[in-house]
């Protein structure tokens, strides 16, 4: 499945591709299971063309499977090992995929390749975001764009750290019940605000989304608070957006964005691995919007679009 070209869904064709070999140092993976991410959908738009993504692209970045084979220098000991994988930038949408070996890990016998796929790049992002804006227990946190996989991430590992507060936004009271089910306490709408007695200010914010009311949430920080940008879904803030923080200067307030791009791939290994146990265990739970044949991306697309996830699509060959 590529992009064909960019813009809306209808751009993604089904194309016929050779079963690739691994070249040095990767795996080539039977895929069980494909992830869909926002930034597909971005990469599909357009929108990113200025980083090189050019039509004709194959979209997605992370899938489940077993090894089928391997390239120069990596154990033959992978073969017909089951594992999640991070394909890179793309390459996802497949029924063969191919990843650096240093990328892929090994699942719990009893986790899904759907529940590993739902899981292994959100829960990266959520860990890593909250220690980015060094969440510390006790402090009060903001997840705005909560019902998506990073969101729902955040608000689980930000309730099992013992968060005095875990605030999200999302668009309907329906999607609140259930986020309150996964450790919020407090539901409010996207604007940040809502009809329920809720924190004054927040000791950290974890956005999701971005876009042009990006800036009205430093508003909401307390002294001392730090947000971290962890994704775009809504786009780039304006450009001027870092005059709010200045201008509330005796607060002492930060901003940051994050990209799991700057871990370690071992960091992110030994994440993954203690997550994908503890789902395996049932400590935290893998929200799975809807599971579609991978002939059917075109559609998850047009859910995306429309704002209809909660949680994860995941695409199966």
């Amino acid at each position: 499945m590529s992009i064909q070209t960019f813009g809306s869904p209808d751009g993604l064709a089904v194309v016929g591709l050779p079963v690739p070999a691994p070249a040095a140092g990767q795996v080539l993976i039977a895929t069980e299971a494909v992830g869909v991410g926002g930034v597909d959908t971005l990469i599909r738009s357009g929108a990113l063309a200025a980083y090189g993504f050019e039509e004709g692209h194959i979209p997605g970045s992370e899938v489940a499977g077993t090894v089928t084979a391997v390239g120069d220098g990596v154990d033959g000991s992978w073969i017909g090992e089951r594992v999640w994988a991070f394909t890179g930038t793309g390459g996802g949408y497949v029924e063969h995929a191919l990843a650096p070996v240093e990328e892929v890990v090994p699942l719990p016998a009893n986790l899904s390749a759907v529940d590993a796929v739902t899981l292994g790049s959100s829960g990266v992002v959520a860990h890593f975001g909250l220690r980015h804006a060094h969440f510390a227990p006790g402090e009060t946190v903001l997840v705005r764009g909560a019902a998506g996989s990073i969101g729902i991430m955040t608000v689980q590992l930000a309730a099992r750290g013992a968060a005095a507060a875990v605030a999200v936004t999302t668009s309907s009271a329906e999607r609140g019940e259930r986020l309150r089910r996964l450790g919020a306490t407090h539901v409010l709408d996207r604007s940040g605000d809502g009809g329920e007695p809720s924190p004054a200010g927040y000791d950290v914010i974890i956005d999701v989304v971005a876009g042009k009311d990006m800036p009205s949430f430093f508003d909401r920080l307390n002294p001392n608070g730090r947000m971290v940008a962890v994704g775009a879904v809504a786009g780039q803030p304006p450009a001027d957006f870092g005059t709010k923080i200045m201008a509330a200067f005796q607060k002492s307030m930060s901003f940051a964005a994050f990209s799991a791009a700057t871990v370690t791939a071992g960091e992110r290994r030994a994440v993954r691995s203690e997550q994908f146990a503890a789902a395996s265990r049932g400590e935290i739970e893998t929200v799975v919007h809807e599971v579609l044949p991978l002939d059917a991306a075109v559609l998850a697309h047009r859910k995306m679009d429309a704002g209809e996830v909660f949680g994860r699509i995941v695409l199966t060959p």
